[in-house]
């Protein structure tokens, strides 16, 4: 069996738009070539992957297997591309980052800058993201490296690194009765109104469990938001909302206080798939970040 990375690229850019058309203008080429090159590939691995219609395509069970595959052996081949090229020196080259938006608002920013000004020639992109999240961007080869709550499931794919300890702490508006206290305990957030995040933050996870472990189900005001979404509301006086101390601004519209029995913290960590080469980009990156910590 012989399969062409060209035919991989086609079938990639199908299944993403959903159309031949769309595809081949995305990719310049004619869509006979598109059309001919995904027959080639389906004939190779011998299964249907695409189900041609008339309001577009669709995938095939074959097809949906093959899809996060094909992505990873295309991100693979663009990494090692981009480490050939800045292989001498870093004037070239791309790097993904993840982050869990509590990094991505306060501590991120600072070090992309810094970062950008001494390697101007690397395009940066990032993504933002709950740590879960983030963690199947980066086994499906869509990062470079992500900034995730530790430990990270299936530890065996991913080679981490701690960085810092973040604690957590409960964010209520100027006004809220608890906006007077220096701390709390767990227990008394039995029945508080919270904001909470979307499936997919570790936040979400934490406060559910510590809830739990002290005796009760949390109460939810609201749920499903983002993190600018929940200080904003918690602001609002909506509810109370469990984050990191560091997105709390001082003198902001948001008083920190403090959780006691037990104090609430969590470990933020580097990760790389095991399984992949370093770029000098991200291995840059890193040391920029340690130093600016």
């Amino acid at each position: 069996m012989v399969v062409e990375l060209q035919q991989l690229r086609y079938f990639v850019a199908v299944a993403e738009t959903g159309k031949f058309t769309t595809a081949a203008r995305d990719l310049h080429v004619a869509q006979p070539s598109v059309s001919k090159q995904v027959r080639k590939l389906e004939t190779e691995l011998g299964a249907v992957l695409l189900e041609r219609r008339k309001a577009g395509i669709l995938l095939t069970d074959a097809g949906a297997i093959l899809l996060p595959w094909a992505k990873r052996v295309l991100a693979d081949l663009d990494g090692a591309r981009s480490e050939v090229a800045g292989l001498a020196t870093l004037e070239r080259g791309r790097l993904s980052v993840g982050a869990t938006p509590s990094l991505s608002t306060v501590l991120l920013p600072r070090v992309l800058a810094a970062f950008h000004a001494e390697h101007p020639g690397v395009t940066l992109n990032v993504v933002e993201a709950g740590s879960r999240d983030l963690v199947d961007h980066l086994a499906a080869g869509d990062l470079d490296l992500a900034l995730v709550i530790l430990p990270v499931p299936r530890e065996e794919l991913f080679e981490t690194t701690p960085l810092i300890r973040e604690e957590l702490v409960l964010a209520v508006a100027k006004k809220h009765p608890l906006a007077r206290r220096k701390t709390v305990k767990v227990s008394e957030l039995r029945g508080v109104p919270l904001v909470m995040f979307r499936d997919g933050y570790d936040l979400r996870s934490a406060t559910i469990t510590a809830c739990e472990q002290a005796g009760f189900h949390p109460t939810f005001a609201i749920e499903g938001a983002e993190m600018d979404g929940v200080l904003r509301m918690a602001a609002a006086g909506v509810g109370v909302a469990v984050v990191p101390s560091m997105v709390v601004e001082r003198g902001g519209r948001l008083v920190a206080v403090r959780i006691a029995q037990p104090t609430l913290s969590r470990s933020v960590g580097v990760a790389f798939r095991r399984d992949r080469h370093h770029s000098r980009a991200a291995d840059a990156f890193v040391a920029r970040l340690r130093a600016f910590i």
